[in-house]
């Protein structure tokens, strides 16, 4: 556009007559955001998570952190004069006395869900297609601990309404938090304020969850967005796109309006999910009491596969130092979310050291062109995926008429196997599809039309793909190895003279060698038909 659009013009020059930011506003109105379905993921968490605010703030006004114990004289007549905790009153109150309040409850708890499923989705987009890579490390480790901090929240907040459901959990945490060496019993007793379940406990995850917690994910979500502002958009490979320019549309007024209406379209598919699907009904499980469970309990998706990991785990318990080790706790409750998160965390910076790659990137990776990371992403998918579903082993044993003690035991065979066959069949995947992709620039794609050869031999004419799906397919870059040939002397380079040196050479040389180069083709049909009377000639001489 040749000029600045009236909107922006007015915006710009009264802010810049007050605040001198009028240069500032119409250079970044104008910012282009590159137009691709999969960048919309990430901001279906960031909707979300103001749906969240919005929601959490109403809720606020009602809810009553408090362990007290009252008698319910409220709406919900299966309940009436039973006792319970004030919290878990207000949660009925809240449920069935507040006009609407059983909406926003529903939204709010669907949204949470949303936002932890956005965030999942957008980072497996950013790591399959290596947005990752330098410079955007730092908003990387951001968004692992976005994620981290959004997993806390949905613990504390499920907590809160302190039903039945909600305690389970709840108890599940207290003996996590025991079964850590030397420092369990008193995080434990910080936390509830003395013997399971205190008096504190609520009011505490109240506080962490409604201040503290929300307050680190709107000041990391707003450095995330300040930093892919600055840093600009990665884009994927096609037409005029490079390293040095973005392709897309203006942030004023295409990008605001299309952010406009997802937002939009966020909020209705969250408002009906709370209206027609039923989640958390704390009415049907009752007041949380020490000496009850609720048969079959499971928790939010996110928290499954920490579920799954402890019911795989065997039995185990050590004494070190006089001090009782519980194996069966401890493992599962860190080790598979330490290797998800630390492996997320570490990821960018050990692919950095085994290609040696320092370049700046821009343009994003198809999954296919980088086939080890894509196969890693894959078995950590998997990974998660066994655990998950292990989580609800007492219900695939009951419905599918399964030992229980059967399905765990295999459960702990798969949780080894299953990611390694996953890696093999994902790699063998990409290279086929760069198979593809390569047949498609040398030979062309099917046309639909028939020729007949002069020697009577019929073949389907291919025709060149389109330019902008060549352009994409083009965008194949070669993965960087680090040096490890010996020189005419037979002397390694420096950096591979040591095991480790050495180590990285063999990782490197595996994880970037190149076995799909894309070649052009020189001819799509004349190809075809070379080929085709050669294979003719052959057959005629064998008859």
């Amino acid at each position: 556009m040749d000029t600045t659009p009236k909107p922006i013009a007015g915006v710009s020059t009264f802010l810049d007559d007050r605040l001198g930011a009028g240069s500032f506003l119409k250079r970044n109105m104008r910012k282009i955001f590159p137009d691709h379905w999969s960048f919309l993921l990430g901001e279906i968490a960031l909707y979300s998570f103001i749906i969240l605010l919005l929601t959490g703030t109403f809720l606020t006004l009602w809810f009553k952190p408090s362990m007290g114990e009252v008698v319910y004289s409220g709406s919900y007549q299966p309940l009436v004069g039973v006792k319970m905790s004030e919290a878990y009153a207000s949660a009925l109150n809240i449920s069935f006395d507040v006009r609407g309040g059983l909406l926003i409850r529903q939204i709010h708890h669907w949204a949470a869900l949303l936002f932890i499923a956005g965030m999942m989705v957008h980072m497996l987009r950013v790591f399959f297609t290596g947005a990752y890579r330098k410079p955007r490390e730092l908003n990387w480790l951001i968004g692992v601990g976005l994620l981290t901090l959004a997993l806390l929240e949905g613990l504390t907040g499920y907590s809160l309404p302190d039903d039945l459901l909600s305690g389970a959990g709840l108890r599940i945490t207290e003996g996590v938090m025991l079964g850590i060496p030397v420092v369990g019993t008193y995080l434990t007793f910080l936390l509830f304020g003395g013997e399971y379940p205190g008096h504190d406990v609520i009011s505490r995850f109240f506080t962490i969850h409604i201040l503290l917690i929300p307050g680190i994910l709107l000041a990391l979500i707003s450095a995330h967005m300040i930093l892919m502002w600055v840093q600009k958009h990665t884009q994927m490979p096609g037409t005029g796109r490079s390293e040095k320019n973005v392709v897309g549309a203006p942030f004023y007024p295409a990008f605001m309006a299309k952010a406009g209406a997802f937002t939009l379209f966020t909020f209705a598919v969250i408002a009906l999910l709370g209206t027609f699907a039923q989640i958390n009904p704390i009415w049907l499980f009752g007041p949380y009491t020490p000496a009850d469970i609720s048969a079959g309990s499971q928790p939010d998706f996110y928290m499954g596969f920490l579920e799954g990991s402890l019911r795989l785990m065997p039995s185990w318990e050590i004494n070190f130092l006089d001090h009782t080790v519980s194996l069966s706790v401890l493992i599962p409750a860190l080790v598979p979310l330490g290797i998800v998160m630390t492996g997320l965390a570490l990821y960018p910076f050990i692919e950095q050291w085994v290609t040696g790659d320092r370049r700046e990137h821009h343009i994003a990776d198809r999954p296919r062109n980088n086939p080890h990371r894509t196969a890693i992403g894959f078995t950590g998918i998997t990974f998660y995926g066994v655990l998950w579903l292990l989580g609800a082993n007492d219900e695939i044993s009951a419905n599918f008429h399964i030992s229980l003690y059967e399905t765990t035991i295999v459960g702990r065979f798969a949780i080894f196997i299953v990611p390694a066959i996953a890696y093999f069949v994902t790699y063998r995947i990409c290279i086929g599809l760069q198979r593809s992709d390569q047949a498609m620039l040398s030979h062309g794609v099917e046309s639909g039309v028939i020729k007949r050869l002069p020697h009577g031999e019929y073949i389907e004419v291919h025709t060149p793909p389109m330019e902008d799906i060549a352009d994409h397919i083009r965008g194949k870059k070669e993965i960087p190895v680090v040096e490890s040939g010996e020189d005419t002397d037979g002397i390694p380079p420096k950096g591979a003279r040591t095991a480790l040196g050495r180590l990285r050479s063999k990782m490197s040389q595996a994880y970037g060698t190149d076995h799909i180069p894309l070649e052009e083709g020189h001819g799509h049909e004349e190809h075809a038909a070379i080929g085709a009377g050669d294979h003719s000639d052959g057959h005629k001489d064998g008859h």
